[in-house]
């Protein structure tokens, strides 16, 4: 993928679609994720404690926390970064994700459209209700806390002052995939699988080299 030619650094957004109902829908606030999901998350652990032990919903909540990181990266490596050829796939490629690193701060549309999210929500629900019954509803809860966690953490890296070293740690992070190299760091709420296939920025791995030594 070239290098791009533009970056704005304002809180400013672009009409994308003739269509006003389209229009309005690509628009989100940043706290949709949580006013929506977090109650979803309550109660599927509300309907797992109906059929599984505390010790089975910890453990498997956990592990959907786990699956959730695992998509996350999976999805903005090879989904938000895939590089089409032709210019309705370069369309579509901007429309899903090269508008954010255009506008990186348009705080309108930051998080996940729900026109996105609930079908994707709806779908791993009934694949996990297939692959990890009894334990799908925990699973399913903690896959939708590390969403939560990884759009409320997106949200900061570009409009909040972090705080604490793992916050200071995560914007910079995020901050030098758009700014510095867009092939890199493809974690946003954790680093884990970007170390795992080796997409860690260079200066990342020079500073833990030199914290060994």
């Amino acid at each position: 993928m070239a290098k791009r030619m533009f970056i704005s650094n304002k809180d400013e957004t672009i009409r994308l679609f003739k269509n006003p109902i389209l229009e309005y829908f690509s628009h989100i606030h940043p706290a949709t994720p949580i006013v929506v999901y977090l109650p979803a998350s309550i109660a599927m652990l509300y309907l797992a404690y109906n059929r599984i032990s505390i010790p089975d919903i910890l453990w498997s909540f956990v592990a959907g926390v786990f699956i959730w990181t695992i998509f996350e990266y999976a999805f903005h490596r090879w989904v938000f970064h895939y590089d089409p050829k032709s210019e309705t796939g370069k369309r579509i490629h901007f429309l899903v994700h090269g508008i954010h690193h255009d506008y990186p701060r348009d705080s309108t549309r930051l998080v996940m459209p729900l026109l996105v999210s609930l079908p994707l929500a709806v779908l791993f629900f009934f694949i996990f209700q297939w692959v990890f019954e009894p334990y799908n509803y925990s699973i399913f809860a903690g896959f939708i806390i590390g969403y939560i966690s990884y759009d409320s953490i997106h949200y900061a890296t570009h409009h909040m002052k972090m705080q604490g070293k793992i916050g200071r740690f995560l914007k910079e992070y995020h901050l030098r995939h758009h700014y510095n190299d867009e092939h890199t760091a493809y974690g946003v709420s954790n680093p884990l699988w970007d170390y795992v296939f080796k997409t860690v920025p260079p200066h990342i791995e020079k500073e833990k080299e030199t914290q060994v030594l």
